[in-house]
């Protein structure tokens, strides 16, 4: 799907982050207010050229821009992809490994269960004086966990971030937090007001998606997964993003 679109595991340590949270305003100045932070200063004086070179590589301008991020758990692999805001279509610009994992296949459902979870978030807070270096954090729980989860305390410190040890969060190392904090910074300061995050299983094609329901744990978690895959199929043939709402029981609607 890659090339067909441009064209067209566990420490101990918690993964929780000291978050800073910055306001979300719909001035341009979100880059500017960015930079009054130590790591994110000295991260896009060092890194931004290269972060300007692989969008402009990839088609991007980045004067108004969005970016999608994109993880698949099994293969322990996260993608960001851009698009310009004229276009529908995106465009993968990179990918990082995980630098460690955690959990099994099957969404969070409670706070200190080791899971990633799984399911359609946002970005939901920049956090530039993170205890992993540099930090985005994950809009877990959404509705769809609270419905769902037979748990009081669902936990909520998921991030993306720097380092190596997780409990639950995905870790991509310091150097390649930096570029995704980059390009996140660069979109928000571009007007992008929703970053989407996306995270599966793994990768939904068929062979795959036979496999997960094989050795689901129950009907509880093939009902799941059956309803993330639309959004999966749907990227993959389409390279956009369907809308996304959620249903009083705690199910994905999609309106493409």
């Amino acid at each position: 799907m890659t090339n067909r679109i441009k064209n067209t595991f566990v420490p101990v340590l918690m993964c929780f982050s000291i978050v800073l949270i910055t306001g979300f305003s719909l001035d341009s100045g979100f880059k500017h207010d960015q930079l009054t932070h130590s790591r994110v200063k000295r991260a896009f004086e060092e890194r931004e050229m290269e972060v300007q070179t692989k969008l402009g590589l990839a088609g991007i301008h980045t004067n108004a821009f969005d970016i999608y991020i994109r993880a698949f758990k099994k293969e322990g692999s996260l993608e960001v992809w851009a698009r310009e805001r004229r276009t529908a279509m995106y465009t993968l610009v990179e990918t990082y490994p995980f630098c460690s994992n955690v959990g099994v296949a099957g969404p969070k459902r409670a706070q200190g269960d080791l899971q990633i979870p799984e399911g359609f978030y946002s970005l939901s807070k920049f956090n530039p004086e993170s205890n992993y270096h540099l930090s985005l954090k994950v809009s877990y729980p959404n509705k769809s966990d609270s419905i769902l989860s037979r748990h009081s305390n669902l936990g909520g410190q998921i991030f993306i971030h720097g380092g190596c040890l997780t409990v639950g969060c995905i870790p991509i190392t310091n150097y390649s937090i930096e570029e995704l904090y980059i390009m996140a910074v660069l979109a928000r300061n571009s007007g992008q007001l929703d970053i989407p995050i996306h995270i599966f299983p793994t990768r939904m094609n068929y062979s795959n998606f036979k496999q997960l329901l094989y050795n689901a744990p129950d009907r509880e978690h093939e009902i799941f997964w059956t309803n993330l895959r639309p959004v999966y199929q749907h990227f993959e043939q389409n390279g956009t993003l369907p809308g996304i709402t959620i249903n009083h029981q705690g199910r994905y609607l999609y309106d493409e």
